[in-house]
């Protein structure tokens, strides 16, 4: 049964500010956090634009099967030139250019399907001398997948059926953004520590915008948000050249037990923090046995997004239904 635990809604002009934006440009491996960078309509830049995949189907892997991922490092050049990707506590890495050009992809890449969640897209392919460093590290022969250029076009609760107009997405597992509160955070981490656990940070549910929030899981019920007015660190701005940027949150996140690995260290927890959401967090019709924890979004225009910078509910709803498949 679904947690009757009562759930607030947000209220329409509740007003917030960004405190961490979080890119993680290979999917399930460690992230970045920035200060400032762009919203696409894919999602940050440079967010998942990169995966592994192993050898027999081409199929994706993540730490659901893999929780040692989270020992990946990444890293972006200071000029945004180069991705290095390194083997935490070794001398291995590698570094391949972050917006490679066609030639480079064409002498050191090969374009082949791949599938994510049992569907097929296509990507590049690097050569082996770049994924030997991570076979050994795998234990299994894998390839490291740059985005084709195909797009990806969202499915469930982001199909255009749903939200009116065709988006797409690169390698995260369902939409180009996921949207967090601190405050909801530090409700689940009271929880948590009543139990005698550890606080978690919130990396270990891998958004990519967090706000600071107000009453916890207020998110619930957003349905149209919007990012714009001052920052610390860019001055006096909005986003989308002078436009707000506005993001349809379309659903809830539903969980699996990918925030029970300590991203540190790559270990799993044999219960937290899944118990404790599951003891509560059962919020969403569609989801009935994986508790919910931020919210996916489709923006509905791009430019430039910034720590400090305002952040607006627009909308809200209490028809929120989580959607399945692509």
């Amino acid at each position: 049964m679904l947690s009757t635990i009562f759930n607030p809604f947000a209220t329409r002009g509740t007003v917030s500010e960004i405190v961490e934006l979080r890119i993680y440009p290979i999917k399930s491996c460690r992230g970045i956090k920035t200060d400032r960078t762009a919203l696409t309509r894919q999602g940050l830049d440079l967010d998942r634009r990169w995966m592994f995949v192993d050898e027999k189907k081409h199929e994706f892997i993540t730490i659901r099967r893999k929780p040692q991922m989270t020992c990946i490092d990444t890293a972006i050049s200071a000029d945004g030139q180069d991705l290095t990707i390194s083997i935490r506590d070794t001398d291995k890495s590698v570094k391949v250019p972050t917006r490679p050009t066609v030639q480079w992809l064409e002498a050191n890449t090969k374009l082949q399907q791949v599938d994510i969640w049992g569907h097929q897209t296509d990507g590049h392919e690097y050569s082996d001398e770049i994924n030997s460093v991570f076979t050994e590290f795998f234990g299994e022969k894998v390839s490291l997948i740059y985005k084709g250029p195909t797009p990806r076009i969202c499915g469930g609760n982001g199909a255009a059926k749903f939200l009116g107009r065709e988006e797409s997405v690169n390698f995260p597992d369902v939409l180009p953004v996921q949207i967090a509160s601190q405050s909801s955070l530090q409700e689940l981490n009271s929880r948590l520590t009543k139990k005698g656990q550890d606080t978690l940070t919130v990396e270990r549910f891998r958004p990519n915008i967090i706000i600071k929030g107000d009453v916890p899981w207020s998110e619930d019920s957003w349905k149209a948000v919007r990012i714009n007015g001052s920052s610390s660190l860019l001055g006096s701005i909005v986003g989308g050249n002078g436009n707000a940027l506005d993001i349809d949150v379309v659903a809830r996140c539903a969980r699996c037990q990918v925030p029970n690995v300590d991203p540190d260290t790559g270990v799993k927890h044999k219960k937290e923090p899944w118990d404790t959401l599951m003891s509560y967090r059962r919020v969403d019709g569609g989801a009935k046995y994986k508790p919910c924890f931020g919210m996916l979004c489709c923006p509905r225009n791009e430019g430039e997004i910034a720590v400090g910078m305002r952040f607006e509910v627009l909308e809200t709803t209490d028809k929120h239904f989580y959607q399945t498949g692509f």
